[in-house]
C-alpha cells in the first residue's frame, strides 16, 4: 500500500433560475450556479482531488458535460461513482469553499455529512471569502479547492 495525494479545483458563476447546492446541500440564496449538473463545486472539487489521488484524471473525463446523461446530475452521486473507480480507500479529504455570499457556517455540517457519507471517509469543510477581491469578490460565482489523501496498493 501507498499513500497518494490528490487535489481539486471547481469553480461556477451565478445564474438566476438555478438552485444553489454545496455539499448535497440545497442552501437558499436568491442565484444558484451554472452548469451542466447541478453545479455543486465543493462535490466537484472534492471529486477530482479523490480522482487524482488515485491516478485517474480528472471529473471531465468521467462525467463530461457533452454527455446528456449528466444533465442536472447529483454531484454526490458522481462523487460516490468517483469513490468506487479508486483501487483503494480515502483517508481523508480537506475543502475550502470561496465565496463572498451566502454565508456557509450554518450548512457546514450537513455538507460535511454528505461528503464524509458519499466518501466513507472524513471530509472536513471550510469557508473563506476572496476579501473583495476578483470576480469571486466581485460575488460572480462560488469556487472551491480541495485536497485528498488515499491510500492505494
Amino acid at each position: 500500500m501507498s499513500s497518494r495525494i490528490g487535489s481539486g479545483y471547481d469553480s461556477h458563476r451565478f445564474a438566476a433560475g438555478r438552485r444553489l447546492v454545496l455539499g448535497g446541500v440545497e442552501i437558499g440564496h436568491e442565484q444558484g450556479l451554472e452548469g451542466h449538473s447541478d453545479a455543486d463545486v465543493l462535490a466537484h472539487a472534492v471529486t477530482d482531488a479523490i480522482l487524482g489521488a488515485g491516478g485517474l484524471g480528472d471529473i471531465g473525463t468521467h462525467f463530461p458535460p457533452t454527455d446528456a446523461r449528466w444533465r442536472d446530475a447529483n454531484s454526490i452521486e458522481l462523487l460516490r461513482t468517483a469513490v468506487a473507480m479508486v483501487s483503494g480507500w480515502v483517508v481523508n479529504v480537506d475543502a475550502t469553499v470561496i465565496c463572498e455570499q451566502p454565508h456557509l457556517a450554518e450548512h457546514r455540517e450537513a455538507m460535511q455529512r454528505n461528503l464524509t457519507e458519499a466518501v466513507g471517509a472524513p471530509v472536513n469543510v471550510k469557508a473563506t471569502t476572496n476579501e473583495g477581491m476578483g470576480w469571486v469578490g466581485r460575488g460572480e460565482g462560488i469556487a472551491c479547492v480541495a485536497v485528498a489523501l488515499v491510500e492505494v496498493g
